[in-house]
């Protein structure tokens, strides 16, 4: 079994952390091979940001996603980008605030606009769609996000991105309880 995953946006959204933060959690699975590779363009901010996670039960010897099971996309840029990558059957998660464009089957919601609500910064968007990845997908567990945070985010910043995990697990229930 092989499950690939792409985050996918903007430079400056925090899409190569939330990579690395998910492939260690599902690499707490010992009979797990993860591999995680990312892409950005130069500009720091504003230019496509993705970071690609592969996991199986076997080794993996293509590193590069090529049938995406699951797609965040927190830009239309991104959306429009790499939709078609989509298996038949892949999950497509946007954000409410930044996609306007996409197709019905998508899961849209408000990522950023709860990051600004309750941080009053976009900020923790990142955090947040990890959340909804866990409750949606469950492909990874909240505790499983919870135990790598702290080896991989500033520690001034732990509780806040603790929090914003824990928001977005919230929003991703509540969008299963609607849609089940």
């Amino acid at each position: 079994m092989r499950y690939e995953i792409r985050l996918s946006g903007s430079g400056g959204q925090g899409l190569i952390l939330v990579g690395l933060i998910l492939a260690e959690a599902l690499a707490l699975n010992k009979d797990r091979y993860v591999v995680q590779t990312e892409s950005y363009d130069p500009e720091a901010r504003g230019g496509s940001s993705k970071s690609d996670i592969i996991f199986s039960d076997t080794e993996i010897l293509y590193p590069k996603a090529r049938r995406l099971n699951l797609l965040l996309a927190l830009s239309q840029r991104a959306c429009d980008e790499y939709q078609g990558d989509l298996t038949p059957e892949g999950i497509l998660i946007v954000d409410s605030g930044h996609v306007k464009k996409y197709p019905e089957k998508a899961i849209s919601l408000p990522l950023s606009a709860t990051s600004r609500q309750n941080f009053n910064t976009e900020m923790f968007t990142n955090i947040i769609s990890l959340g909804v990845i866990s409750a949606i997908t469950e492909v990874v567990i909240l505790d499983e996000l919870r135990s790598v945070l702290p080896l991989l985010v500033p520690r001034k910043t732990f509780w806040t991105n603790t929090k914003a995990l824990n928001l977005g697990g919230q929003l991703g229930e509540r969008w299963k309880a609607k849609n089940s």
